[in-house]
């Protein structure tokens, strides 16, 4: 899976099409802390005595792993990369609350191949 953050090439893979790896700027990560809230623990709660998905908890999913990539993204920009490869999300259950997730890869500028 590759695609574009802004001016940032971003993959899963070791490796762009089309681009070669001219320079490794390092390993750059982005994270945040996000809390599930008591209205949305509440609706959640109701949700999983009928069954199936619970979107209150998908889009808190989905809005955190997008802020913690985007501060990666931001991460390697800052450090003057044009891509991140091998990036990998993790994710943590700090409390009952609260989850951390962590966006992470090698940052790296790349020049189109020829």
């Amino acid at each position: 899976m590759s695609y574009k953050e802004g001016d940032v090439l971003v993959t899963n893979g070791e490796q762009l099409p089309g681009y070669k790896i001219v320079e490794i700027k390092g390993l750059v990560v982005g994270i945040t802390v996000r809390s599930r809230g008591l209205g949305k623990n509440i609706i959640a709660s109701l949700r999983s005595l009928v069954g199936g998905e619970i979107k209150e908890y998908v889009e808190l999913a989905e809005q955190a792993r997008l802020q913690a990539l985007q501060r990666m993204v931001d991460n390697a920009k800052a450090l003057g990369a044009n891509a991140v490869v091998n990036v990998r999300f993790d994710s943590n259950e700090l409390s009952e609350a609260m989850d951390e997730i962590i966006a992470y890869g090698t940052a790296v500028v790349v020049e189109k191949s020829s």
